[in-house]
């Protein structure tokens, strides 16, 4: 690895499991201090064990938590917001507590967490510049799914909000970008599976089965290819690929080409360049890129 992050300190939200745990594993492996939170002390035991970060027992629904953790933190150079839930059902399945609940850890979690963080990004209050990740999904404003429709209107909540912070902060040398993967394979998506063919009658390999034949690349994704997903060998990112066109087949992560793709290397996640402080980033709001869009498997 090039220890691209070497001094540099991410927090990372949902890390310890699925995907979130996939970008803590990477930035360590890149020479970053990660402080790992996630509602679990015992996944987060696992995470340490493994990584040797440092843990923080965090409940991202918490605005109170959220505000503390900042403070304790100090200011960081990478922020990624992986916390998440899946609903499954149609607007009809969708009660008032789904609603609330989903919207909740799904968005207000980065909105808070974001609003804690940034400032101290900032150049006038003594920051250098950072990279904030937001996840979102293929599911959202990107394409409606089947029986998603609160967890997709979360995520294209978190596409705008995601946009919006870019506007506004690129020139302030902070970027904010998302993260689109479709279905993963990871502990929550088991969860899912299981409760699906507790709900249908059917079995969990039928209910697996149906997960993947939505997938065009005949397959589910793994947690590093989210975690790969924002190319870390491009000098520019993540203001390399212009709103206007697609990026060219050289560009792509491989986790975006056609089914019998090759595993993607292990690789960082969501890297900025030279290091989340590596300066402010040059104005080029025209060349924003807010949003990994590019992704063949559907949540």
């Amino acid at each position: 690895m090039s220890q691209r992050l070497q001094g540099k300190t991410a927090f990372i939200t949902a890390a310890g499991q699925g995907i979130g745990r996939a970008i803590a594993e990477a930035f360590v492996r890149e020479g970053a201090t990660v402080i790992a939170t996630d509602i679990s002390a015992a996944l987060l035991h696992g995470v340490v064990e493994a990584t040797g970060c440092r843990a923080q027992v965090l409940d991202a629904t918490d605005a109170a938590a959220i505000r503390a953790a900042a403070a304790q933190a100090g200011p960081v150079n990478v922020l990624v917001n992986a916390a998440g839930y899946v609903h499954a059902g149609t607007v009809l399945d969708c009660t008032e507590a789904d609603w609330d609940f989903a919207f909740n850890l799904n968005v207000r979690s980065q909105f808070r967490t974001i609003q804690a963080f940034l400032p101290g990004m900032l150049a006038e209050n003594g920051g250098h510049g950072g990279s904030i990740i937001n996840l979102a999904s293929v599911a959202g404003s990107l394409k409606g799914a089947p029986n998603r429709f609160v967890y997709g209107s979360t995520k294209a909540a978190v596409i705008g909000l995601t946009k919006a912070v870019a506007a506004d902060f690129i020139t302030r040398g902070v970027r904010c970008n998302a993260i689109c993967p479709g279905t993963v394979e990871s502990p929550s998506l088991r969860d899912r599976i299981a409760a699906q063919a507790q709900a249908s009658g059917q079995t969990l390999a039928q209910v697996e089965a149906a997960f993947i034949a939505r997938q065009p690349m005949g397959r589910l994704g793994r947690t590093r290819w989210a975690a790969w997903a924002a190319p870390p060998r491009s000098p520019h990112w993540p203001c390399t690929w212009p709103a206007t066109r697609a990026p060219s087949r050289q560009e792509q992560p491989r986790s975006s080409t056609a089914a019998g793709a090759t595993d993607p290397p292990e690789a960082p996640a969501a890297l900025p360049p030279g290091g989340a402080a590596s300066g402010p980033a040059k104005p080029v709001p025209r060349r924003l890129l807010d949003l990994q869009r590019y992704g063949s498997f559907v949540d």
